[in-house]
């Protein structure tokens, strides 16, 4: 399917393979693609030559995103590194992640029959209308919870369940069939969210991940093809998505010998797109590496505050691909790319040992954050507002 998907998948060896890019000889060759590339600086290459992982920020034109890549070196293989991240898609590896699970090559209800909706998620149904639900749906979908829910029956809540539930699968087997023509469009506010339109903006940005995408005689071989869904904590409520995983293979000795491609074609709550690539690239007489860059957009980066909540977030990015980098070079258990956008930013700041999750989730302190500074600034305001009325002759009263 020649669609963005392989757009996305199929051509990481452009950057890190046979033609142009990484199929290069020597570190000092892959070094400066990565200086050039990937905005990676001295330092860091010698960060990692220390066995420690580096991480970046990469320059976006959207405030709505964030982009970050990672690099570190490792002593698996390509097909170890496979092998784990195959174990890794639908394992309940921690806490966090509170249902997870994967569709079947022909998708089915049952493939869903662990996914449980919050009973906040489905009060809020209740209320949703198109421009105006705490839901991530589109306008069709929030017409058949309008029609075709008995709000006043008793078993409304399984009802509810099972139509999400359906609808769901109603969307993967029209984005299987179709592609990204299929993806869905966020009618939860009144501003539509194109997820198609959102991934053509990750994909297109003005980064290596690009010249990763442009060539397609890259020599990958597709092993498998994949969609999972996962209930994760995060934020104030937790995140049911889906992600599209493709894990290719080249056979060679220099350059990129694995890749893994994850896209998020759908979540309920926060992220409007999420993009994740990770290579696994063999450099002669230098040793493997995973190179890794993830693009995501997600609500509440726009408005006022909005330079501190970018801060805030792209330091929570940093800290957290560091810490998955860190765990993938201790243990292949966790790649880095497995992560799902909930996953990612919620990744604790501590120690690696320490596992993921836990602690403020981002985005909820964000809002808590500009809650603050709005109403210390209102406060100020009012203040101000007030001295200065104060202070006019006209309010002066001779007692």
């Amino acid at each position: 399917m020649l669609t963005r998907n392989r757009f996305l998948l199929c051509t990481l060896l452009a950057w890190l393979g046979a033609s142009t890019a990484l199929a290069q000889t020597s570190f000092r060759d892959f070094q400066k693609l990565l200086q050039q590339k990937a905005a990676f600086e001295e330092e860091d290459f010698a960060a990692l030559q220390r066995e420690q992982p580096v991480v970046r920020l990469v320059p976006v034109s959207d405030k709505r995103e964030v982009a970050v890549s990672g690099l570190v070196n490792i002593r698996a293989g390509a097909d170890e590194f496979l092998r784990s991240y195959r174990e890794s898609m639908t394992r309940k590896s921690n806490s966090a992640i509170l249902e997870v699970g994967s569709f079947a090559n022909e998708p089915a209800l049952a493939d869903l029959q662990n996914l449980t909706l919050d009973t906040r998620d489905i009060e809020d149904l209740k209320e949703c209308i198109v421009g105006d639900c705490e839901l991530k749906l589109s306008a069709a979908m929030i017409e058949r919870f309008r029609t075709e829910i008995d709000w006043r029956a008793p078993d409304y809540q399984l009802n509810v369940t099972n139509l999400f539930k359906q609808l769901l699968l109603e969307y993967v087997r029209d984005y299987r069939s179709r592609g990204d023509a299929a993806l869905i469009e966020y009618n939860d506010k009144r501003s539509e969210i194109s997820v198609a339109s959102e991934h053509r903006a990750l994909t297109g940005a003005s980064s290596y991940i690009n010249e990763v995408l442009a060539d397609n005689k890259s020599g990958l071989q597709l092993l498998e093809d994949v969609i999972v869904w996962s209930k994760i904590k995060f934020g104030l409520k937790p995140v049911i998505a889906m992600n599209h995983i493709r894990l290719y293979r080249r056979n060679g000795d220099v350059g990129a010998q694995a890749v893994v491609a994850s896209k998020q074609i759908y979540a309920n709550h926060y992220f409007n797109a999420f993009l994740a690539l990770t290579a696994f690239v063999n450099v002669p007489d230098s040793g493997a590496y995973l190179v890794y860059e993830n693009r995501s957009r997600a609500d509440g980066l726009e408005g006022p505050f909005g330079k501190i909540k970018r801060g805030v977030v792209e330091k929570k990015a940093l800290e957290g691909l560091k810490n998955i980098l860190a765990q993938s070079k201790a243990s292949l258990d966790g790649p880095a790319s497995s992560a799902t956008a909930a996953e990612f930013y919620s990744y604790r700041s501590y120690s690696w040992k320490q596992r993921l999750f836990g602690g403020i989730r981002p985005l909820l302190w964000l809002l808590m954050l500009s809650a603050l500074i709005a109403l210390l600034v209102l406060g100020r305001r009012r203040a101000d507002s007030h001295t200065s009325k104060a202070l006019k002759p006209e309010t002066l009263r001779v007692k």
